[in-house]
């Protein structure tokens, strides 16, 4: 049976408070296990207007209808309204799905600051972001967290080298189509990367016209057996703010999809667990395009 790894990212206080709760019901009724990875610290949402110049940024905007499924209020966030803090006003929310038995991991500290500035920042940025989500998480949990899910898909060499200093076995920053060690300088890292290897919901909403409905057909089109191979993983990334809200739906439609093709729904650590990891490759941190998405993104060679 293949896995499917589903790896949720939360951005957002209204995704913690309503999509969360609403996600882990929705995977319990699937029978399904599966990752949430929070931000932890403030929601600058609306910060994300600045992007407006990026090229495919406005295209993407329109056809996803971010106003429609984030909300004016966490649009405001930053630019109206001030950032709100998601793990002092959510971490009861956050405590639950753990107590519900699901993973969870980091995400981010502050989503859109760390998605626009850490390809450029030097290490002590990088660090001083990534210490304060980690403060948090043991401040709300009780313990480390075990993974980490950059915000974005975006890193730089001295985020990839404090995964290993905070000696998680593994973590999923970037896309790709397979499990690899990631090297800085021609030297392996100890932890393993789990890349995203299926399109994302939102990079494909609206392409072409195409509906939610049929967004889910393209996805179960790419996990059908004699397609991707009888036993191949994927790592499928949601957010609670998308499937977890409006597109509730159409994702238990995918989950139900993904049980009748033979899948076992599972968490990055159940995956993490099946690997033979002195067979896996190595590749130096590269970046690259995504179709349906802005800008480059951390990619697998």
């Amino acid at each position: 049976m293949a896995q499917i790894a589903l790896k949720i990212d939360v951005d957002t206080l209204r995704g913690t408070r309503e999509g969360v709760p609403a996600l882990a019901r929705l995977l319990e009724r699937a029978n399904a296990r599966a990752t949430f990875l929070f931000s932890l610290g403030p929601d600058h949402t609306g910060w994300a207007l600045r992007r407006a110049l990026r090229p495919g940024f406005l295209k993407k905007v329109s056809r996803t209808s971010v106003l429609e499924h984030y909300g004016l209020k966490t649009l405001l966030y930053g630019v109206l309204l001030p950032g709100p803090d998601i793990g002092r006003r959510a971490a009861a929310e956050m405590r639950a799905v753990r107590d519900a038995g699901f993973e969870c991991g980091i995400h981010t500290w502050d989503h859109v600051r760390w998605q626009d500035n850490v390809r450029q920042r030097e290490r002590d940025w990088t660090l001083a972001q990534m210490q304060k989500s980690y403060a948090r998480f043991i401040e709300i949990f009780g313990s480390a967290p075990a993974t980490h899910g950059a915000a974005g898909w975006q890193m730089n060499e001295s985020a990839f080298a404090q995964i290993d200093a905070w000696q998680m076995a593994y973590a999923s920053d970037g896309r790709g189509h397979s499990p690899y060690r990631p090297t800085l300088g021609g030297q392996p890292l100890a932890h393993v990367q789990l890349p995203t290897t299926l399109p994302t919901f939102d990079e494909k909403l609206g392409v072409n016209g195409a509906s939610a409905a049929e967004v889910v057909r393209q996805l179960l089109a790419l996990t059908e057996p004699e397609q991707a191979g009888q036993d191949t993983a994927q790592v499928f990334t949601l957010h609670a703010e998308l499937e977890g809200q409006k597109l509730a739906p159409a994702f238990a439609e995918l989950l139900a999809g993904w049980r009748a093709q033979g899948h076992s729904l599972v968490a990055l650590a159940d995956y993490y667990a099946t690997l033979k990891l002195d067979r896996l490759p190595l590749h130096p941190v590269s970046w690259g395009e995504v179709p349906g998405r802005s800008g480059e993104l951390i990619v697998q060679p």
